[in-house]
């Protein structure tokens, strides 16, 4: 973070300093929420949780030397003390922004944000310093947090955006307003939350909403694909630029094929010239996102050939996303299982039969949730897919919304051995252990809080036998 006194921290989230002997003393580290993330210089803000108070650990962050505590009470070591700690961290992340000028691009999307905004930033600081959101951390704490990261010489700040509900999105453009934003789709994920898709692109569209008109360098990125989304663009007065397959979008993808290994490859088209694109990822899923990403490095004056580059060259930064791992014996592990949705779930049940063609391939799958009253017909139309696509065989993962895999998988078709379910990811590694061979491929999908991470973990530990050879 850019270098601020307590003083000014405590009036710009309206603090009172409390055990503070030098207020002029200065926060030059960074802003952590985790006591073990404290350093020299930095600040700590303590929430209180369900299981653990961050308050607890004051003495313990400020002997690691952080120079103060953001709380909501005195704590016995130098303070900033106020009524809403998440409120407070807002403010500040709002007024480090706009102090550095830097040229803030969000997205949001019901499926692939977390691989879109790797793309973007992979892209983006091959032209300058660039900050983006690390993992998941979309919300109201981990937006700000990422937000504080950024310094002096940062000239990109690429935020990925959540939500959960109407308003959500809107907040958080209030605390890190953006110049750029895109809009990546609008799924199924969360459904039961929001209600409807309906509901859901309102929800999405208020990032375009936020954006400044076009004559202050506002962009609203939208993909052309997408009818709901497509339709946002009524609703800002920021430029707007589609991107997707369509032939109207500014930019687009022509040529679209797999490689023998399952990666997308594809002509990007853009205003400026058109370069071939060849994906380190897995899946025709990223297409989409590629283009989003394009269109951002694009308004922010690349070349075709540049972002062409930086596209085949980009990898995964994020875990348990479409992570691609051989074992020694010719099994292959596809790890996807930090979250699934409709969209996504189906995405990589696509990509799992590019990859493992001509092998035999297994789709080892759990419970979508927030899925409200959609979640039965949409559990049945992965597992109808999955026999469609020809997958060798469906392993059901869970309770009711895993039988629910099972029997769309039984009534499109599979009435043999095709699909099984057991009852946790324990017995999902005891079958697997017993019955893979060698070369075949094993696709690991879940909502997060199903663990299904620890099916691919297993499997990696089990053929670990000698190096693991990591695509």
């Amino acid at each position: 973070m850019i270098t601020l006194s307590l003083a000014e921290i405590a009036e710009v989230v309206g603090g009172r300093m409390h055990d503070i002997p030098d207020a002029s003393a200065e926060v030059t580290g960074p802003v952590v929420r985790d006591s073990r993330e404290a350093g020299p210089g930095s600040l700590f803000v303590a929430f209180v949780g369900e299981r653990v108070d961050g308050h607890d650990f004051a003495g313990q962050v400020v002997e690691a030397g952080a120079v103060a505590v953001l709380g909501s009470r005195p704590v016995g070591v130098p303070a900033i003390v106020v009524d809403d700690v998440q409120a407070a961290l807002g403010a500040l992340a709002r007024h480090v922004v706009r102090r550095l000028g830097t040229t803030l691009v969000a997205l949001t999307g019901s499926a692939g944000k977390t691989s879109t905004k790797d793309l973007i930033a992979q892209v983006l600081r091959r032209k300058a310093p660039t900050v983006f959101t690390p993992g998941s951390m979309n919300n109201e704490v981990g937006l700000p947090l990422t937000a504080l990261t950024a310094t002096g010489e940062t000239k990109f700040l690429v935020l990925e955006m959540g939500a959960r509900g109407i308003g959500h999105i809107r907040y958080l453009c209030e605390l890190t307003p953006p110049k750029i934003g895109a809009v990546l789709n609008v799924g199924s994920a969360h459904i039961g939350e929001f209600g409807g898709r309906e509901q859901i692109a309102q929800a999405k569209g208020e990032l375009v909403e936020a954006l400044p008109p076009a004559e202050e360098g506002g962009a609203a990125i939208l993909n052309a694909d997408d009818p709901l989304v497509r339709a946002m663009a009524s609703r800002t007065k920021a430029k707007v630029i589609l991107f997707g397959e369509s032939g109207e979008a500014d930019v687009r993808a022509e040529n679209v094929r797999l490689t023998d290994t399952g990666q997308p490859s594809f002509s990007l088209h853009t205003p400026s010239g058109a370069s071939d694109v060849t994906m380190r990822l897995y899946g025709e899923h990223h297409v989409s996102n590629a283009l989003a990403a394009a269109a951002v490095a694009h308004e922010l004056g690349m070349s075709a050939d540049e972002i062409a580059t930086a596209l085949s060259e980009a990898g995964s930064l994020s875990r348990w996303r479409m992570e691609v791992t051989e074992r020694p014996d010719g099994v292959t592990v596809v790890n996807d299982a930090y979250n699934a949705n409709p969209e996504s779930m189906k995405a990589a049940l696509r990509a799992l039969v590019a990859i493992g063609k001509g092998r035999r391939t297994w789709a080892v799958l759990g419970k979508m949730a927030e899925l409200g009253d959609e979640a039965l017909a949409e559990h049945d139309a992965v597992g109808r897919l999955a026999v469609r696509l020809n997958v060798s065989k469906l392993v059901a993962v869970g309770g009711r919304e895993a039988q629910w895999l099972q029997l769309g998988a039984y009534n499109e078709g599979s009435w043999g051995e095709e699909s099984v379910h057991v009852s946790d990811a324990q017995a999902a590694v005891d079958l697997l252990r017993s019955e893979l061979r060698p070369g075949d491929v094993v696709l690991v999908k879940a909502s997060r809080s199903v663990g299904l991470e620890s099916v691919a973990t297993a499997l990696l530990e089990t053929g670990a036998e000698g190096e693991v050879a990591a695509r």
